[in-house]
């Protein structure tokens, strides 16, 4: 993608979260979902995707420097903050609040290393730290209030291959301890960030073939349930990626199949293992998906090749659905395939009202619509995934108050009032929490769900009920910050509600 470009302009798309669009405006229909064609056109080809807390993604701003490639995170005030980038944003700390007047404001070397390909996480204690990127092994913090400075990851150094890296966008998550679980190339670690110490070191996947960049895989921390228990399991999915070589391969003009399995594992045990399972399609390049009701949904991609110019054809049309709970060998359903193929430089990010918007695609180095086999795309569309039919009105609970919620502690009990118009099977009810994540490169940074569950629902007349729920005990399970609040009804999300923890 052309850089210049990028530069001069941002994704333009306010989100209408109406009730059940998905009911009314459709391009194809099956039983496994439906798309929608928002706009025809953009005016850019969309690399990064946020959604704030004012439901829009993006409106028009003027970007002063390099964005390309760089990464992202949302503090706890609702500011979103992009750090790093390409030629003079490589250095750059840019912040943008939601506001209608707002636009980016920039620091000046507001990084101590140059950041490109590198991976954000916001902290318990508000900061956020930065992880990797290019010639880059070692991590640093934004704002620099406490450490100025960067820290050595030798991690880094050792999973990078030579002449390919295999370990830029680096799978980083906030484990239940504290501690961060860092993915990279085929292998992760639990880093105490404070201390600067490798806590654990988990095996590499079996096979050992690459997940990262630009073998590029996807991954996400799997909700996190039972969370009264004073040991929380904690669990991440790794699925897709490039066999060893692919990208070398690529460069010559041979394009290997992508990887069809997925990696599980309980980061939380202690003798962690790999589980393996395998998906109905092969991808590289796709984005993982939590949805409200704790399923993931894997979308976009190329079915062989790797990240980079023109490295990936073949592209995957169909989402899969992954089931969380289901047992090993039944996770996994082919969805309504899309007419758009979404290759290299894709995004994917989940709405308020249940949808997934999809956008980008552009597997060349500048804007290039004719003669070749993928055009940049231009075009935005929604994905609904098959719990948004009408057939399931009668199940969907429906938020009645309050609308929004700021000020939420932790540790707290908080009651909802929601209706409900078909039968109510209260162990079936419960809430969820989803922090909106930064999409870029095939990973969303700092997506992350919660299982509230159910503590009591008290019957009020007229199909409407209160539910009752304990809000996480610490910033280690959710920093604070802004989330998505959703009451789920037999496996039919509601649509949600925001809420700011603090």
């Amino acid at each position: 993608m052309s850089s210049l470009t990028f530069i001069l302009s941002v994704l333009l798309f306010q989100l209408l979260c109406t009730s059940h669009p998905c009911q009314r405006i459709l391009t194809s229909a099956a039983a496994g979902g439906r798309w929608q064609l928002l706009q025809k056109s953009i005016g850019i080809s969309a690399m990064h995707m946020q959604l704030l807390s004012n439901d829009r993604v993006f409106r028009p701003l003027m970007v002063q420097t390099d964005v390309w490639c760089s990464s992202g995170a949302v503090t706890p005030n609702g500011d979103l903050v992009q750090t790093g980038g390409f030629n003079d944003g490589e250095r750059k700390v840019r912040v943008f609040s939601p506001c209608s007047s707002c636009d980016w404001q920039e620091s000046n070397n507001g990084l101590a290393a140059r950041r490109w390909y590198s991976t954000n996480h916001i902290l318990p204690d508000g900061r956020q730290i930065i992880v990797g990127g290019r010639k880059q092994f070692n991590y640093e913090f934004v704002p620099k209030n406490i450490a100025a400075n960067t820290f050595d990851l030798p991690f880094l150094f050792e999973t990078n291959d030579r002449e390919v890296e295999n370990n830029l966008y680096p799978f980083v998550f906030l484990n239940v301890d504290g501690n961060l679980f860092v993915f990279a190339n085929n292998r992760a670690i639990l880093l105490d960030y404070v201390k600067n110490k490798v806590v654990k070191r988990y095996p590499t996947i079996p096979g050992g073939d690459p997940r990262s960049y630009p073998s590029t895989g996807s991954a996400v921390l799997l909700p996190l349930k039972n969370l009264k228990a004073s040991a929380i399991q904690a669990e991440v999915l790794v699925c897709g990626g490039a066999p060893k070589g692919s990208y070398s391969q690529a460069t010559q003009g041979e394009f290997i199949g992508a990887l069809k399995t997925c990696a599980r594992i309980i980061i939380t045990d202690p003798n962690p293992k790999w589980v393996i399972e395998t998906m109905p399609l092969a991808r590289v390049m796709g984005d993982m998906i939590l949805l409200p009701n704790g399923n993931v949904l894997l979308i976009n991609g190329a079915g062989s090749g790797s990240a980079g110019w023109e490295f990936g054809p073949n592209p995957v049309l169909n989402p899969v659905l992954y089931r969380t709970d289901n047992k090993i060998g039944t996770r996994f359903e082919t969805h309504t395939p899309t007419k758009i193929p979404r290759m290299y430089h894709s995004t994917a990010a989940l709405l308020r009202d249940g949808r997934v918007l999809v956008g980008g695609s552009n597997p060349h180095t500048y804007y290039n619509f004719t003669s070749v086999l993928f055009p940049t795309e231009l075009r935005l569309e929604a994905f609904c995934p098959p719990y948004l039919e009408a057939k399931f009105n009668n199940l969907r609970p429906t938020i009645v108050g309050p609308n929004s919620m700021s000020g939420i502690s932790y540790g707290k009990t908080l009651t909802l009032e929601m209706e409900i118009r078909g039968k109510v099977e209260e162990k079936l009810v419960w809430i969820t929490m989803v922090a909106p994540a930064f999409n870029t490169h095939s990973f969303s940074m700092n997506q992350r769900l919660l299982v509230l569950g159910n503590d009591k629902i008290t019957a009020l007349g007229e199909s409407r009920y209160n539910i009752e729920v304990r809000t996480p005990r610490s910033g280690n399970l959710a920093p604070a910050g802004f989330y998505l609040l959703f009451v789920v009804h037999q496996d039919i999300p509601s649509m949600g509600i925001w809420v700011k923890l603090q």
